[in-house]
Protein backbone atom coordinates (compact mmCIF):
# COMPACT_ATOMS: atom_id res chain seq x y z
CA UNK A 1 0.00 0.00 0.00
CA UNK A 2 0.83 3.91 -1.05
CA UNK A 3 2.79 4.98 2.43
CA UNK A 4 0.70 8.14 1.90
CA UNK A 5 -2.19 6.36 2.30
CA UNK A 6 -0.68 4.68 5.53
CA UNK A 7 -0.64 7.96 6.71
CA UNK A 8 -3.40 9.72 5.94
CA UNK A 9 -4.69 10.95 9.64
CA UNK A 10 -8.09 11.53 8.35
CA UNK A 11 -8.76 8.12 7.90
CA UNK A 12 -8.81 5.06 10.38
CA UNK A 13 -7.81 1.65 9.18
CA UNK A 14 -10.20 -1.38 10.24
CA UNK A 15 -8.56 -5.07 9.61
CA UNK A 16 -11.44 -7.22 9.50
CA UNK A 17 -9.54 -9.97 8.33
CA UNK A 18 -6.81 -10.96 5.61
CA UNK A 19 -9.08 -10.19 3.24
CA UNK A 20 -11.37 -7.14 4.16
CA UNK A 21 -10.05 -4.04 5.32
CA UNK A 22 -11.66 -0.30 5.34
CA UNK A 23 -11.02 2.88 6.09
CA UNK A 24 -13.07 5.76 7.55
CA UNK A 25 -12.55 9.27 8.49
CA UNK A 26 -12.53 9.74 11.76
CA UNK A 27 -16.03 10.50 13.94
CA UNK A 28 -15.01 14.04 14.90
CA UNK A 29 -14.58 14.55 11.42
CA UNK A 30 -17.86 13.20 10.36
CA UNK A 31 -19.72 15.22 12.62
CA UNK A 32 -18.65 17.98 11.96
CA UNK A 33 -18.59 17.84 8.35
CA UNK A 34 -22.51 17.00 8.96
CA UNK A 35 -23.28 19.61 11.35
CA UNK A 36 -21.80 22.52 9.02
CA UNK A 37 -23.36 21.58 5.90
CA UNK A 38 -26.85 21.24 7.38
CA UNK A 39 -26.17 24.60 9.03
CA UNK A 40 -25.20 26.13 5.49
CA UNK A 41 -27.74 24.75 3.45
CA UNK A 42 -30.88 25.12 6.14
CA UNK A 43 -29.30 28.28 7.07
CA UNK A 44 -30.37 29.93 3.93
CA UNK A 45 -34.11 31.32 2.23
CA UNK A 46 -33.75 28.39 -0.68
CA UNK A 47 -33.34 25.72 2.32
CA UNK A 48 -31.98 22.33 1.33
CA UNK A 49 -30.41 19.03 2.42
CA UNK A 50 -27.79 17.20 0.16
CA UNK A 51 -29.14 13.84 -0.91
CA UNK A 52 -25.61 12.16 0.41
CA UNK A 53 -27.30 12.23 3.89
CA UNK A 54 -29.88 10.24 2.96
CA UNK A 55 -27.59 7.07 3.39
CA UNK A 56 -27.33 6.34 6.57
CA UNK A 57 -28.31 2.48 7.84
CA UNK A 58 -31.83 3.08 7.98
CA UNK A 59 -32.00 5.57 4.41
CA UNK A 60 -29.95 2.20 3.08
CA UNK A 61 -32.71 -0.03 3.91
CA UNK A 62 -35.54 1.80 2.98
CA UNK A 63 -33.34 2.45 -1.00
CA UNK A 64 -33.31 -1.34 -1.30
CA UNK A 65 -36.71 -1.58 -0.80
CA UNK A 66 -37.38 1.26 -3.71
CA UNK A 67 -35.83 -0.64 -5.87
CA UNK A 68 -37.63 -3.61 -5.71
CA UNK A 69 -41.03 -1.55 -6.20
CA UNK A 70 -42.99 -1.88 -9.22
CA UNK A 71 -42.93 1.50 -9.66
CA UNK A 72 -39.56 2.43 -9.70
CA UNK A 73 -38.12 1.15 -13.04
CA UNK A 74 -34.44 2.01 -12.87
CA UNK A 75 -32.80 -0.59 -10.76
CA UNK A 76 -34.59 -3.85 -12.63
CA UNK A 77 -33.59 -2.10 -16.15
CA UNK A 78 -29.86 -1.44 -15.35
CA UNK A 79 -29.79 -5.23 -14.36
CA UNK A 80 -31.10 -6.41 -17.72
CA UNK A 81 -28.60 -4.77 -19.36
CA UNK A 82 -25.25 -5.43 -16.66
CA UNK A 83 -26.63 -8.99 -17.60
CA UNK A 84 -26.24 -8.05 -21.22
CA UNK A 85 -23.04 -5.99 -21.15
CA UNK A 86 -21.38 -8.86 -18.92
CA UNK A 87 -20.46 -11.31 -21.61
CA UNK A 88 -19.34 -8.33 -23.68
CA UNK A 89 -17.22 -6.86 -21.36
CA UNK A 90 -14.28 -9.29 -21.84
CA UNK A 91 -13.28 -8.00 -25.23
CA UNK A 92 -12.82 -4.61 -23.34
CA UNK A 93 -10.53 -5.96 -20.25
CA UNK A 94 -7.29 -6.93 -21.43
CA UNK A 95 -5.94 -7.96 -18.32
CA UNK A 96 -6.74 -7.81 -14.92
CA UNK A 97 -8.53 -5.07 -12.94
CA UNK A 98 -9.39 -3.99 -9.67
CA UNK A 99 -13.30 -3.37 -9.13
CA UNK A 100 -13.74 0.53 -7.77
CA UNK A 101 -17.15 1.15 -7.18
CA UNK A 102 -18.57 4.84 -6.17
CA UNK A 103 -21.78 4.24 -4.32
CA UNK A 104 -22.16 0.16 -3.64
CA UNK A 105 -24.53 0.54 -1.31
CA UNK A 106 -25.50 -3.52 -0.42
CA UNK A 107 -23.72 -4.61 -4.00
CA UNK A 108 -26.52 -6.42 -5.22
CA UNK A 109 -25.60 -4.98 -9.18
CA UNK A 110 -21.90 -5.29 -7.97
CA UNK A 111 -22.68 -9.25 -8.29
CA UNK A 112 -23.15 -9.08 -12.05
CA UNK A 113 -19.98 -7.70 -12.60
CA UNK A 114 -18.21 -9.70 -9.86
CA UNK A 115 -19.19 -12.83 -11.19
CA UNK A 116 -17.42 -12.27 -15.03
CA UNK A 117 -14.24 -10.64 -12.96
CA UNK A 118 -14.03 -13.65 -10.48
CA UNK A 119 -14.44 -15.89 -13.12
CA UNK A 120 -12.06 -14.66 -15.19
CA UNK A 121 -9.01 -13.35 -12.70
CA UNK A 122 -7.28 -16.22 -10.90
CA UNK A 123 -7.43 -13.33 -7.85
CA UNK A 124 -10.20 -9.84 -7.66
CA UNK A 125 -9.85 -6.61 -6.09
CA UNK A 126 -12.84 -5.12 -4.86
CA UNK A 127 -12.79 -1.63 -3.88
CA UNK A 128 -16.03 0.43 -2.48
CA UNK A 129 -16.71 3.73 -1.94
CA UNK A 130 -19.64 4.44 0.18
CA UNK A 131 -21.15 6.93 2.58
CA UNK A 132 -23.13 4.29 4.69
CA UNK A 133 -21.69 1.89 7.27
CA UNK A 134 -23.94 -0.65 4.64
CA UNK A 135 -20.55 -1.38 2.91
CA UNK A 136 -19.42 -3.52 5.72
CA UNK A 137 -22.14 -6.13 6.11
CA UNK A 138 -22.42 -6.38 1.86
CA UNK A 139 -18.37 -6.62 1.92
CA UNK A 140 -19.08 -10.02 4.50
CA UNK A 141 -21.34 -11.21 2.36
CA UNK A 142 -19.58 -10.85 -0.77
CA UNK A 143 -16.52 -12.54 0.46
CA UNK A 144 -18.67 -15.56 1.62
CA UNK A 145 -19.76 -15.90 -2.24
CA UNK A 146 -16.55 -15.50 -3.47
CA UNK A 147 -13.41 -17.28 -2.57
CA UNK A 148 -11.22 -15.40 -4.77
CA UNK A 149 -11.87 -11.73 -3.93
CA UNK A 150 -10.29 -9.53 -1.50
CA UNK A 151 -12.32 -6.19 -0.54
CA UNK A 152 -10.84 -2.57 0.67
CA UNK A 153 -13.32 -0.33 1.80
CA UNK A 154 -13.62 3.34 1.98
CA UNK A 155 -16.50 4.78 4.14
CA UNK A 156 -16.38 8.34 2.78
CA UNK A 157 -17.81 10.95 0.16
CA UNK A 158 -16.80 9.84 -3.69
CA UNK A 159 -14.63 12.95 -3.33
CA UNK A 160 -12.80 11.34 -0.84
CA UNK A 161 -12.53 7.99 -2.23
CA UNK A 162 -11.46 9.32 -5.38
CA UNK A 163 -9.22 11.03 -3.36
CA UNK A 164 -7.89 8.02 -1.60
CA UNK A 165 -7.70 6.10 -4.78
CA UNK A 166 -5.37 8.45 -7.03
CA UNK A 167 -2.49 7.65 -4.52
CA UNK A 168 -3.01 3.68 -4.02
CA UNK A 169 -1.27 2.15 -6.61
CA UNK A 170 -0.49 1.60 -10.11
CA UNK A 171 -3.08 -1.70 -10.96
CA UNK A 172 -5.61 -0.73 -13.41
CA UNK A 173 -9.26 0.07 -12.49
CA UNK A 174 -12.90 -0.46 -13.45
CA UNK A 175 -14.78 2.32 -11.71
CA UNK A 176 -18.28 1.46 -11.83
CA UNK A 177 -20.99 4.66 -10.82
CA UNK A 178 -24.37 2.61 -11.22
CA UNK A 179 -28.12 3.62 -10.55
CA UNK A 180 -28.85 7.09 -11.86
CA UNK A 181 -27.00 8.63 -9.08
CA UNK A 182 -24.74 11.09 -11.64
CA UNK A 183 -27.80 12.48 -11.73
CA UNK A 184 -28.15 14.07 -8.84
CA UNK A 185 -25.71 16.65 -9.44
CA UNK A 186 -26.44 19.47 -10.61
CA UNK A 187 -25.14 20.30 -14.20
CA UNK A 188 -21.99 22.42 -13.61
CA UNK A 189 -20.98 19.87 -10.38
CA UNK A 190 -21.77 16.83 -12.43
CA UNK A 191 -19.13 18.58 -15.18
CA UNK A 192 -16.90 18.56 -12.63
CA UNK A 193 -17.63 15.30 -11.08
CA UNK A 194 -16.93 13.77 -14.21
CA UNK A 195 -13.18 15.83 -14.56
CA UNK A 196 -12.51 14.27 -10.92
CA UNK A 197 -13.15 10.34 -12.12
CA UNK A 198 -10.98 11.46 -15.21
CA UNK A 199 -8.20 13.33 -13.01
CA UNK A 200 -8.50 9.97 -10.89
CA UNK A 201 -7.84 7.62 -13.69
CA UNK A 202 -4.66 6.06 -15.42
CA UNK A 203 -4.50 5.55 -19.03
CA UNK A 204 -6.31 2.13 -18.98
CA UNK A 205 -8.33 2.16 -16.51
CA UNK A 206 -12.40 1.98 -17.73
CA UNK A 207 -15.18 4.23 -16.02
CA UNK A 208 -18.76 2.67 -16.46
CA UNK A 209 -21.72 4.78 -15.59
CA UNK A 210 -25.06 4.52 -15.36
CA UNK A 211 -27.72 6.93 -16.79
CA UNK A 212 -31.81 7.33 -16.87
CA UNK A 213 -32.84 8.80 -19.65
CA UNK A 214 -35.75 11.03 -20.43
CA UNK A 215 -38.94 9.51 -21.03
CA UNK A 216 -43.05 10.08 -20.21
CA UNK A 217 -43.81 12.34 -17.19
CA UNK A 218 -46.22 10.09 -15.84
CA UNK A 219 -43.72 7.05 -15.42
CA UNK A 220 -40.86 9.68 -14.16
CA UNK A 221 -43.42 10.56 -11.64
CA UNK A 222 -45.07 7.25 -10.50
CA UNK A 223 -41.18 5.71 -9.74
CA UNK A 224 -41.11 8.88 -7.25
CA UNK A 225 -44.33 8.95 -5.83
CA UNK A 226 -44.34 4.54 -5.27
CA UNK A 227 -48.03 3.35 -3.91
CA UNK A 228 -46.25 1.83 -1.37
CA UNK A 229 -45.50 5.40 0.36
CA UNK A 230 -41.52 3.63 0.56
CA UNK A 231 -40.06 6.82 -1.43
CA UNK A 232 -42.22 8.88 1.17
CA UNK A 233 -40.46 7.30 4.01
CA UNK A 234 -37.03 7.30 2.46
CA UNK A 235 -37.22 11.41 2.02
CA UNK A 236 -38.56 11.67 5.50
CA UNK A 237 -35.97 9.44 7.13
CA UNK A 238 -33.32 12.39 6.25
CA UNK A 239 -35.33 14.55 9.15
CA UNK A 240 -34.53 11.39 11.62
CA UNK A 241 -31.31 11.66 11.09
CA UNK A 242 -30.54 14.82 11.62
CA UNK A 243 -32.65 14.65 15.06
CA UNK A 244 -30.40 11.77 16.19
CA UNK A 245 -26.88 12.97 15.22
CA UNK A 246 -27.19 16.45 15.52
CA UNK A 247 -29.65 16.93 18.26
CA UNK A 248 -32.18 18.14 16.03
CA UNK A 249 -36.06 18.43 16.82
CA UNK A 250 -38.50 17.95 13.37
CA UNK A 251 -41.64 16.56 14.06
CA UNK A 252 -41.90 14.18 10.60
CA UNK A 253 -46.04 14.74 11.23
CA UNK A 254 -45.11 18.16 10.28
CA UNK A 255 -43.86 17.31 6.86
CA UNK A 256 -44.77 15.56 3.68
CA UNK A 257 -43.19 14.09 0.47
CA UNK A 258 -43.13 15.84 -2.61
CA UNK A 259 -41.47 14.93 -6.17
CA UNK A 260 -42.51 16.26 -9.35
CA UNK A 261 -40.66 16.38 -12.86
CA UNK A 262 -39.66 19.40 -14.38
CA UNK A 263 -39.69 18.90 -18.05
CA UNK A 264 -37.76 22.22 -19.06
CA UNK A 265 -34.78 21.09 -16.94
CA UNK A 266 -35.44 17.56 -17.48
CA UNK A 267 -34.90 16.69 -13.91
CA UNK A 268 -37.30 15.33 -10.85
CA UNK A 269 -37.48 17.81 -8.37
CA UNK A 270 -37.71 16.10 -4.32
CA UNK A 271 -38.75 18.24 -1.64
CA UNK A 272 -39.86 18.20 1.85
CA UNK A 273 -43.19 20.20 2.30
CA UNK A 274 -43.78 21.92 5.78
CA UNK A 275 -47.38 21.35 6.59
CA UNK A 276 -47.60 23.95 9.20
CA UNK A 277 -46.03 27.20 10.43
CA UNK A 278 -42.65 25.63 12.78
CA UNK A 279 -39.52 26.49 14.19
CA UNK A 280 -36.81 23.70 14.84
CA UNK A 281 -33.50 23.41 16.42
CA UNK A 282 -30.50 21.59 15.13
CA UNK A 283 -28.19 22.05 18.18
CA UNK A 284 -25.14 20.67 16.68
CA UNK A 285 -25.83 22.88 13.79
CA UNK A 286 -26.32 26.03 16.41
CA UNK A 287 -29.30 26.60 14.11
CA UNK A 288 -33.02 27.54 14.87
CA UNK A 289 -35.25 27.09 11.33
CA UNK A 290 -38.41 29.04 10.92
CA UNK A 291 -40.70 26.98 7.92
CA UNK A 292 -43.87 28.39 6.75
CA UNK A 293 -46.70 26.36 5.64
CA UNK A 294 -46.07 24.94 2.14
CA UNK A 295 -42.56 25.99 2.33
CA UNK A 296 -40.14 23.33 0.36
CA UNK A 297 -37.07 21.66 1.83
CA UNK A 298 -35.15 20.51 -1.35
CA UNK A 299 -33.23 17.24 -0.88
CA UNK A 300 -32.96 15.67 -4.36
CA UNK A 301 -32.77 16.14 -8.16
CA UNK A 302 -32.35 13.45 -10.43
CA UNK A 303 -31.53 14.80 -13.65
CA UNK A 304 -32.57 12.97 -17.05
CA UNK A 305 -30.87 12.56 -20.14
CA UNK A 306 -31.20 11.83 -23.99
CA UNK A 307 -27.97 9.74 -25.68
CA UNK A 308 -26.89 12.88 -27.73
CA UNK A 309 -26.35 14.41 -24.26
CA UNK A 310 -24.50 11.82 -22.46
CA UNK A 311 -21.58 11.30 -25.23
CA UNK A 312 -21.84 14.96 -25.60
CA UNK A 313 -20.96 15.10 -22.12
CA UNK A 314 -18.54 12.36 -21.65
CA UNK A 315 -16.73 13.56 -25.24
CA UNK A 316 -16.53 17.20 -23.40
CA UNK A 317 -14.83 15.91 -20.39
CA UNK A 318 -12.15 14.10 -22.37
CA UNK A 319 -13.08 10.32 -22.32
CA UNK A 320 -12.65 7.93 -24.84
CA UNK A 321 -16.43 6.64 -25.78
CA UNK A 322 -15.93 2.80 -25.49
CA UNK A 323 -19.61 1.49 -26.11
CA UNK A 324 -23.33 2.63 -24.80
CA UNK A 325 -25.76 -0.35 -23.90
CA UNK A 326 -29.37 0.31 -23.32
CA UNK A 327 -32.52 -1.91 -22.58
CA UNK A 328 -35.00 -3.18 -25.15
CA UNK A 329 -37.26 0.32 -24.43
CA UNK A 330 -34.24 2.87 -24.06
CA UNK A 331 -35.48 3.67 -20.24
CA UNK A 332 -31.71 3.45 -19.38
CA UNK A 333 -28.40 3.47 -20.22
CA UNK A 334 -24.73 2.46 -19.66
CA UNK A 335 -21.52 4.08 -20.82
CA UNK A 336 -18.17 2.64 -21.25
CA UNK A 337 -14.99 5.15 -21.35
CA UNK A 338 -11.85 5.65 -20.99
CA UNK A 339 -8.81 7.86 -20.23
CA UNK A 340 -7.16 8.43 -23.49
Amino acid sequence: MNNTVQKNKEYKKFTVDSRLQYFKPHATKIEKTFAEEISSSLGTNSKSIHPKFFYDKKGSDLFEKICSVSEYYPTRTEISILKKLQNELSSFLDEDYRLVELGSGSSTKTRLILDFLTSSQKFTEYFPIDISEILTESSEELLDHYKNLTITGIIDTYEGGLEFLKTYDDKNNLILFLGSSFGNFSPIDGYKFLEKVYATMKPGDLFLIGLDLVKDKTILESAYNDSKGITAKFNLNVLSRINDELDADFNLKNFSHHAIYNEKDQRIEMYLKSLVDQSVIVSKSDLELKLQKDELIHTEYSHKYRISQIHDLLDDVGFELKHTWFDDKKYFSLTLVSKI
